[in-house]
């Protein structure tokens, strides 16, 4: 059995490193848990063990209102195909629409397969084609 909580703890983030791309940063994750809108929620198993995680950013625009960017989703290798990326998908579109948000956005990649029938039993909307651009700064 696995529930889904909301992530404050920074000890808890730093025992979900192993679903982000790299390790937690002390720095950052106080950052990302201080702001407002930024939001993780965690997938915790019997054990008390992060075994799924996503993160969302709540972004606003003056035309537009709030609606909630899904930042990131990852399932530990061994819990997948158990219903754990949906489920945290479905809390985070909870959330948004709690925090009333008019709706929610993730990009992914177009042969991202597992992504993609994740987000589509997840309750998404449309799809739509669109070329995502990128700026590094390092």
């Amino acid at each position: 059995m696995v529930r889904i909580e909301r992530a404050a703890d920074p000890e808890l983030v730093a025992a979900a490193s192993h679903l982000f791309d790299g390790p937690a940063r002390p720095e950052a994750t106080l950052r990302f848990l201080d702001e407002e809108g930024h939001h993780l929620l965690l997938a915790i198993d019997d054990a008390g063990r992060p075994v799924g995680m996503v993160s969302g950013v709540e972004t606003t625009h003056p035309d537009k209102g709030t609606e909630m960017f899904l930042y990131e989703l990852s399932v530990d290798e061994g819990s997948r195909r158990q219903g754990i990326g949906v489920a945290l998908v479905r809390g985070l579109a909870e959330l948004a629409r709690e925090r009333g948000c008019y709706g929610m956005w993730v990009l992914t990649d177009d042969d991202n397969e597992a992504a993609l029938a994740t987000y589509r039993a997840g309750g998404r909307d449309a799809e739509s084609t669109h070329v995502m651009l990128t700026w590094s700064f390092d």
